[in-house]
């Protein structure tokens, strides 16, 4: 190859998406990552024909999901549908779990999220689904069981309203999008 030649990118390795990494249990990562805290339990009703979702790697924050269906589904160029994971959870109060896209799906196939990212409030009991949406030109194909999206278990704050007369002023002030100039 020519000192001048571009490098192949990331994407168009050939061998991109064929190396198989070995799934992490809590207890590995916390082992290999000692300050990580230990795994918080979440209730879960299993009702796919599937695993239960793990952390890919050590230092993973999200859980991939897969789709339980039971034939494929076809997506069409920006057509979108709610896809059912057969998972339903009890989550501590205080945390939410947020279903994100599969950075893999959106890059190479342009598949995301409506609803990005979806939240499951600690007091919904029923199925997780994903609304999946095909934002490329070409028709998608959705196996069974093929991971749809990732899971993240986060916490949050509960929030009072306070109704007022000014606000405080900042340097920024109203400057919305774009205000801080491109990109």
């Amino acid at each position: 190859r020519h000192a001048h030649a571009p490098r192949p990118t990331e994407l168009s390795r050939p061998d991109r998406g064929r190396r198989r990494r070995t799934p992490t249990s809590p207890e590995d990562a916390l082992s290999r990552f000692p300050q990580m805290k230990k795994a918080m339990k979440i209730k879960v009703i299993n009702r796919s024909a599937y695993a239960l979702p793990q952390y890919e790697t050590a230092g993973a924050a999200g859980m991939d999901v897969r789709a339980d269906i039971r034939e494929s589904i076809v997506l069409g160029p920006l057509e979108r549908t709610l896809v059912p994971t057969g998972l339903y959870v009890e989550i501590p109060d205080g945390y939410e779990i947020q279903v994100r896209p599969r950075s893999g799906l959106a890059a190479r196939h342009g598949i995301s999220l409506v609803n990005s990212p979806g939240t499951i409030d600690p007091d919904y009991r029923g199925e997780i689904k994903a609304i999946l949406v095909n934002l490329s030109d070409e028709p998608f194909e959705i196996k069974p069981g093929e991971r749809i999206a990732q899971l993240v278990v986060a916490r949050f704050e509960r929030a009072e309203w306070e109704s007022v007369e000014t606000l405080g002023e900042t340097a920024r002030g109203e400057g919305g999008m774009g205000s801080t100039g491109r990109g």
